[in-house]
């Protein structure tokens, strides 16, 4: 019997920190869905998600970023429209001029009041939670 089971994603909070308010960085995407998203991607097999992370970031944005803290899973079934996938979003800082490639269509550094409104997948919530963390230090709860 073969397995069904959801595939492994790591999506990148970035912050630029040699920049003013420390924005992070998004992406517009270049397939779909559309819309803007997080920088991260699927895990390859063979590959730890610290690594999935640091290659997503460097393939997505041109960033070589410092990994410091393992934020949360985000597992909803229908988090990601094409198919079931769980995402361990990681925390990470850079500094530079980041630059559009691989998926990306487009990219920016946005502060919190910035982001924008049509964000992909369940990123919209994963920044509400990141931003609670960051202001109170309130960690995501269990659903």
């Amino acid at each position: 019997m073969a397995h069904r089971n959801p595939t492994p994603t790591v999506d990148i909070i970035i912050e630029l920190i040699d920049r003013p308010h420390r924005p992070i960085v998004l992406i517009e995407r270049l397939n779909p869905p559309y819309g803007w998203a997080l920088p991260g991607g699927f895990v390859d097999y063979g590959e730890s998600v610290e690594t999935a992370a640091r290659r997503e970031a460097t393939e997505e944005v041109g960033l070589s970023v410092e990994l410091f803290e393992q934020f949360y899973v985000y597992s909803d079934p229908t988090r990601d429209p094409r198919q079931h996938t769980l995402s361990i979003v990681f925390l990470a800082t850079a500094t530079g001029t980041p630059n559009a490639g691989d998926d990306a269509k487009h990219l920016d550094a946005f502060e919190q009041w910035r982001i924008p409104a049509d964000l992909c997948f369940d990123h919209d919530r994963i920044l509400r939670d990141y931003w609670r963390y960051r202001h109170y230090g309130i960690r995501p709860g269990l659903v």
